[in-house]
């Protein structure tokens, strides 16, 4: 369905394929509405805004405070307001990890919209039962030395992981730091890769 949400179930996108038809079969929706409304959480809200927030973070240690401090008023830049949502950072001794145990509460406004193993049963208990096999499966060796903190959202509040700036990174400016910066890491699933030409 999008190039940020490629394991979408196939019936799923059967059924959202016909239901638009419908509606612009019946003159309900204009040709490209939808086109604009997938824009619009994939590129200028969704992960983008996690991300250009990240990114600013790590090179602006004023702007990193107040991401931690104040969520809502450091999105306020991104011209979004967002009220719910409690950023939470990595660091050497502590790798977080969002969830939501009861539903799929997720901060869409900020990084899209979510990946489906993120509404999965087995994704919501073991992320609480088993933090460190379950990101192991997902490809992320979290050392034994670094302490799992799991974070779990609900309707009141959501939230982001600030990942550590990769090493290597350091000469990048924020622009070229915000395309690094995956859905993924802000949920705490992942780290964050310099590219390969950052690394020479």
């Amino acid at each position: 369905m999008g190039k940020n949400h490629p394991n979408v179930d196939p019936y799923i996108v059967s059924r959202v394929r016909a239901l638009e038809s419908l509606l612009l079969e019946k003159g309900i929706l204009a040709p490209d509405a939808v086109d604009r409304v997938v824009q619009r959480y994939e590129s200028d809200t969704g992960p983008m805004v996690g991300a250009r927030a990240v990114a600013k973070a790590w090179t602006d240690p004023g702007y990193r405070r107040l991401l931690l401090d104040d969520p809502r008023a450091a999105l306020a830049r991104f011209d979004l307001d967002y009220a719910m949502l409690m950023v939470v950072e990595n660091t050497e001794a502590t790798h977080n990890l969002v969830v939501c145990t009861l539903c799929s509460c997720y901060p869409w406004p900020v990084l899209g919209l979510p990946p489906t193993w993120y509404k999965l049963p087995a994704y919501r208990s073991r992320a609480v039962s088993e933090p460190r096999a379950l990101l192991r499966e997902m490809g992320l060796e979290v050392p034994e030395r670094r302490e799992i903190r799991v974070w779990d959202s609900s309707a009141e509040m959501r939230y982001m992981v600030l990942p550590q700036r990769p090493a290597g990174a350091e000469r990048l400016s924020e622009a070229e730091l915000v395309p690094l910066i995956t859905r993924d890491a802000l949920i705490g699933v992942a780290d964050v890769r310099p590219s390969p030409a950052a690394a020479r």
